[in-house]
């Protein structure tokens, strides 16, 4: 749950954490999720987390790279379920990847949304401070997850429950927002000929 999380905000941030622990023997990875301590698929996910690093603390640019990652980070999410099960077989990867897939897509929602809502703001720093909070709780659910697995669990289902009410007001807000607030009823005015109005 916790890594299905951290994918949604952060997924190159989370591999390249999971792929460093396994190879320093933090933990085993279970499955076949092994594969994110290959030399090559680190060395993919530490130069994209760079990339989106920078990226990631422009206003709009942000947003840009949320809208195309809403197809890649549960994707990811699902992924990392899938090869974590290869063990159990399919009865039990593919329920997984769904479950890891949904989650994954909820935490990158409540990003973009929060995102898209930051953007409103004129000022450039807020972006920043969201981009270095994001990857913190990224970083500190992995730890959590090195170190205290259950409590990983536990935060991450937290997290879930938060996430669900944060959503449905953000996209109250964001509806608001779109819409130009609420547009003020127009008055119908008649006017004559001679230019008076009646």
């Amino acid at each position: 749950m916790g890594g299905s999380w951290a994918s949604g905000m952060n997924l190159y941030l989370t591999m390249a954490i999971l792929g460093i622990a396994h190879r320093m023997h933090w933990l085993v990875l279970p499955g076949k999720a092994d594969i994110l301590a290959n030399p090559v698929v680190l060395t993919f996910a530490i130069v994209l987390f760079l990339i989106e690093f920078v990226a990631d603390k422009v206003p709009f640019v942000d947003s840009a790279w949320d809208t195309v990652h809403t197809f890649i980070r549960p994707f990811g999410g699902a992924a990392l379920g899938y090869l974590a099960m290869s063990g159990a077989g399919p009865e039990w990867q593919i329920p997984v990847a769904i479950l890891t897939g949904s989650i994954a897509m909820e935490s990158h929602l409540t990003k973009a949304t929060a995102r898209v809502a930051i953007n409103t703001s004129p000022e450039p720093f807020s972006n920043s401070v969201a981009s270095v909070t994001e990857d913190a709780s990224v970083v500190g659910i992995m730890y959590l997850i090195v170190k205290h697995p259950v409590l990983a669990s536990l935060v991450a289902a937290l997290l879930i429950i938060l996430a669900v009410w944060f959503l449905k007001t953000m996209f109250r807000f964001l509806k608001n927002v779109l819409s130009g607030f609420k547009k003020e009823p127009q008055q119908n005015i008649l006017t004559d000929k001679n230019g008076i109005s009646g």
